[in-house]
């Protein structure tokens, strides 16, 4: 089996910490499919902290017989978004990516080329595209040999002629728990656990520390399934903010999230947080 790539190391552990949580926020995400195959998906979401709205849609059709997929985007930033990808076509495992973008009023654009390739004990990803000081290129490999996994992940400035992102990465993973640690940018260390108890509980740990200080973060998180069709989840950190969860399908298709934040070492301030989001899927 692959390895994942140099952002997904510890998806088990940020999975828990993040889905199922937003805050200040109302959320309704709906998918569909046509008849011809076209896969659609409106994101809409209201912020109850900067009375922000925002809305994107985006379309995706894939040609299976050329391994071709095309992705279109718009969001209510009047920014449009456009990618191909071919799939296995150069070689086996080896993906290719063209993205760009395009905001109407600012006549601001963007362009960026990504590859990918996927072997058995790596995976290998190199990014080309621009930023304010000009090209850059950044990139991440992974190698996984038996459970584990090493990886690093880089971004170039060719207009600084300098690493702006340095980050290494390892990790163990087995059947039902795994281990991730990294050093991001030299000055930033970083801890994770992940633990699935059975079927129905998983629980995770978070810490970090930058260099220089004598403050450590640190968080735990756990989600439980109750049946096929509700869970819940809660989280906690080290300055007592306790975050809960609650999903519910109500029916084939039709998810309700509920989710909330609060500072436990002072519940009589006020200004906790509340969020709601729908998905809809057919």
């Amino acid at each position: 089996m692959a390895p994942p790539k140099y952002a997904d190391l510890n998806k088990q552990v940020s999975d828990i910490f993040n889905k199922g949580f937003f805050f200040n926020v109302f959320k309704l995400d709906v998918k569909t499919r046509s008849a011809n195959e076209v896969n659609f998906n409106v994101v809409g979401e209201h912020s109850t902290e900067t009375a922000r709205t925002f809305g994107s849609l985006e379309s995706k059709y894939v040609v299976p017989t050329y391994g071709l997929t095309f992705l279109e985007k718009w969001n209510t930033d009047n920014l449009l978004k456009c990618e191909i990808t071919a799939d296995d076509q150069l070689a086996q495992g080896f993906k290719v990516t063209f993205d760009a973008s395009l905001v109407p009023h600012t006549g601001k654009k963007t362009a960026e080329l990504r590859t990918t390739y996927v072997h058995d004990k790596a995976q290998v990803e190199t990014n080309i595209g621009s930023d304010a000081t000009g090209p850059t290129l950044n990139g991440a490999l992974v190698l996984g040999h038996q459970g584990w996994l090493a990886g690093y992940q880089y971004v170039y400035s060719t207009g600084k002629a300098s690493l702006t992102k340095s980050n290494f990465g390892l990790g163990y993973k087995a059947k039902d728990f795994t281990l991730f640690a990294n050093l991001n940018d030299g000055n930033e260390v970083g801890g994770s656990v992940y633990h699935r108890v059975n079927d129905k509980l998983e629980t995770g740990v978070q810490l970090a520390w930058t260099t220089g200080t004598n403050q450590t973060r640190f968080a735990v998180a756990s989600k439980y399934q109750l049946d096929s069709q509700t869970a819940i989840g809660a989280k906690v950190n080290n300055i007592c903010q306790v975050g809960l969860s609650f999903q519910q399908l109500l029916r084939p298709g039709f998810k309700l999230t509920l989710s909330t934040l609060f500072e436990a070492r002072n519940l009589n301030a006020g200004g906790h947080k509340v969020g709601l989001g729908l998905e809809l899927e057919s």
